[in-house]
């Protein structure tokens, strides 16, 4: 197996020195423990072939979390010059905007569990899950304009949630300079009935407990509580956004040749930022990010429903309300000190997650005495947890953090494992009710699949990327 030379930088962060056509070093946030794991796969070689992009800042970096991927890995971080640099689909993923909302409520966990089994059943039906679902809202492309354009706002203003919804998660629900005319008529095609959908593979809808609070201060600012209970939503831009990541793939060889840049790998194609195809794609990953963010303000605004009709009070009395809502396949122009200079940066982020400090002006108000809501998903048998951005990851990362625990296992190996059935009555057995379209599906995710998320989580603090606020077990769990 590929393995790369790396150099102990300090307890929680190993390096890649620059060598061959590596225009910077490449780094990875990790433990010793982890590291033999990371080898295991092509992560580092895929990470050092990213620190030979054309303009790219300090390092390539990866997270804890971690695994091989397409042209990036899963996991990874790099900043490129605005206006010297490049921009590459395969540093964004073809989930574009994949992301997680966190629900909070006025209820405890002891309160919910009677409905339990009748609630996970209505969310089920709620909210249609698995490959190629569809939901009740069938877009027409002016509409589908509008959501690429508007992406949470649109929902809300459609209905589907509130206003308030929109204050306490990332961009207000709108990511700026989309064009809704750039996304494909195939990709049009495919988002038309998926808004409202959790999709396939690790998306889900979980409905948890807060089983253990680490910072009062923070956890108090984002309305959590010991003993509550609260819902995670994990998805992303569906059909569409794989659809805008396929097209634009398709277009990037060719503007890297013309650029002078030969990747080392065909999957790192890019274009340079400042040409055409480069504004194109941003533009068109706007787009798709947009949808991205009204898919989960509808799916909130589906669960506040079923909320309601299982409880029988309203989403007000029950204290429904938007913790935070993050994304972590994205690019974002962003501004950044490097060697003493502030430079405006594209910052690639591929299953990381943003995580800007207290006083950060993107931080929404309400938060930024304490830093931005950081959520990371378990694997549906484990913990989740919430973290709170610092200004070390600002130096260290780019304010950049994991995104989730990060596969160890594939897919295939996993369902070899275990059988469907089995994995939920074995859920069922440890209290955790789970509803899914495919018990194949369910297999391929098996907790056992992925990395210890407490450990990731762990070496995301002791690294000083983020600080623990909350941990969250699952209850209930509609998987796709």
């Amino acid at each position: 197996m590929f393995k790369l030379a790396l150099e102990k930088i300090n307890e929680y962060c190993w390096e890649v020195p620059r060598q061959g056509a590596m225009r910077v070093p490449a780094r990875v946030f990790a433990s010793a423990k982890m590291l033999e794991k990371i080898q295991s796969d092509q992560a580092l070689k895929q990470l050092a072939n990213v620190a030979t992009l054309p303009g790219i800042v300090e390092a390539s970096l990866a997270m804890p979390d971690v695994h091989w991927g397409y042209g990036f890995p899963v996991g990874g971080v790099a900043a490129t010059d605005a206006e010297a640099g490049v921009i590459s689909p395969g540093g964004i993923g073809f989930d574009i905007s994949c992301g997680v909302r966190l629900v909070r409520s006025a209820l405890t966990a002891k309160e919910v569990e009677p409905y339990l089994p009748q609630l996970v059943d209505k969310l089920f039906e709620m909210v249609p899950s698995g490959v190629g679902a569809t939901g009740p809202l069938h877009l027409n492309n002016d509409k589908l304009k509008r959501v690429f354009e508007g992406g949470a706002q649109w929902a809300v203003r459609e209905g589907y949630g509130l206003p308030e919804d929109l204050l306490t998660i990332e961009d207000s629900g709108r990511i700026a300079g989309s064009d809704p005319d750039l996304p494909s008529e195939r990709a049009r095609e495919r988002g038309r009935d998926q808004l409202g959908t959790l999709g396939s593979g690790n998306h889900f809808l979980e409905i948890e407990r807060v089983d253990a609070i680490y910072d009062e201060v923070a956890a108090s600012a984002f309305g959590l509580f010991k003993g509550q209970m609260v819902a995670l939503i994990h998805t992303g831009s569906r059909g569409c956004g794989y659809q805008v990541c396929d097209d634009y793939l398709k277009l990037m060889p060719r503007t890297s040749a013309l650029a002078g840049y030969r990747p080392p790998d065909r999957q790192l194609a890019c274009a340079p930022l400042v040409s055409r195809e480069g504004r194109d794609y941003l533009a068109a990953m706007a787009a798709a990010a947009n949808f991205a963010r009204a898919n989960r303000q509808v799916i909130t605004h589906r669960t506040r429903e079923a909320f309601e009709a299982v409880l029988g009070r309203t989403s007000s009395q029950m204290g429904l309300g938007v913790v935070y809502d993050v994304c972590h396949n994205i690019a974002k122009i962003e501004e950044y000190v490097v060697s003493g200079k502030k430079r405006r940066l594209c910052v690639h982020r591929k299953g990381a997650t943003r995580a800007f400090p207290a006083g950060h002006e993107e931080v929404p108000e309400r938060y930024r005495s304490v830093g931005q809501p950081v959520i990371i998903p378990g694997s549906m048998g484990t913990a989740s947890y919430v973290l709170v951005g610092t200004q070390d990851a600002m130096s260290q990362s780019f304010g950049t953090v994991a995104h989730g625990a990060g596969r160890e296992m594939s897919r295939i190996q996993a369902a070899k494992k275990i059988k469907g059935e089995a994995l939920a009555l074995e859920l069922k057995s440890q209290g955790i009710h789970v509803r899914t379209p495919s018990y194949r599906g369910l297999a391929e995710e098996a907790p056992f699949a992925y990395k210890d998320v407490n450990e990731v989580v762990e070496v995301c603090e002791r690294s000083g990327l983020s600080r623990k606020v909350a941990r969250m077990s699952p209850m209930g769990v509609i998987k796709g």
